[in-house]
């Protein structure tokens, strides 16, 4: 069995629990969707300070330039940073996955003061702690993001990359790409742009990106079981701290539900 596999046995209990989480049966309305949204946009928008962790470590963005790093593991990142930060958007421009899912929000009629608060808080170049702080965003979400940057403060290479290979966002896709195609049927034009961003990352994923991942990981950490060890620890709490997130997501799509049932 090869280093990686045997990282992926050891985390299966934990990734088995997320998988089977209650949160996917209970988005099963609109407005269940719009509370998912309103804090996975978080997600989606740290996932990028990984991938920029990655970039930094495995290329040179350095002025003067010299090669640096790992010959495929350059190319992969850079190819995922091409695809997240500026993607085809479907109608001849381009855009950010994280821009995509902010207008799906908008399409769907979710929340976005919270995310929109967020980021003008750190344009004026206040620390995550205190963009959550002023942003008056879900606790949740600021829970969920403050450990991922635990995860980049450590300044273990093993332990990001395994954090965005294993630990991220491959689940959701399949689990919530039925739901927004049923939703746009029964609402066209509202879920479009959602059921836009799932498929797109359901085809790179497929395409491209898990099995490149796989390999930087694998290059990363090479055959030295220190690494490994690194990086399954880091995969275990990134996945923890997804399931804790689902976990409060949930508590808030049933207490609307009650609360809408009472009133």
């Amino acid at each position: 069995m090869s280093n990686f596999d045997r990282t992926t046995a050891a985390l299966a209990p934990v990734r088995q629990c997320l998988l089977r989480h209650p949160l996917y049966a209970a988005i099963d309305s609109p407005s269940a969707l719009k509370i998912f949204m309103e804090h996975h946009i978080f997600c989606v928008w740290d996932f990028m300070s990984l991938v920029k962790a990655l970039q930094r470590r495995l290329t040179c963005v350095d002025v003067p330039w010299t090669p640096r790093g790992d010959r495929a593991s350059r190319r992969f990142v850079n190819e995922i940073v091409l695809a997240e930060e500026s993607d085809d958007d479907g109608d001849g421009g381009f855009v950010s996955h994280f821009e995509l899912y902010l207008d799906a929000m908008r399409q769907a009629r979710a929340g976005t003061d919270c995310i929109d608060a967020f980021l003008a808080s750190l344009g004026r170049h206040e620390s995550v702690d205190e963009a959550f702080e002023s942003s008056q965003a879900p606790p949740a979400a600021g829970a969920f993001v403050r450990s991922t940057f635990r995860i980049l403060a450590s300044g273990s290479l093993p332990a990001v990359a395994a954090a965005f290979t294993l630990g991220r966002e491959d689940v959701i896709p399949d689990m919530f790409r039925a739901l927004v195609v049923r939703l746009d049927e029964g609402a066209p034009g509202r879920f479009g742009l959602m059921r836009r961003y799932l498929d797109r990352h359901v085809d790179l994923d497929e395409a491209s990106h898990a099995p490149m991942a796989r390999q930087l990981l694998v290059s990363v950490c090479g055959d030295d079981a220190a690494r490994w060890r690194e990086a399954e620890s880091a995969a275990k709490v990134a996945i923890e701290a997804r399931i804790r997130l689902w976990d409060d997501v949930l508590t808030a799509v049933r207490t609307t539900r009650v609360a809408t049932a009472v009133a």
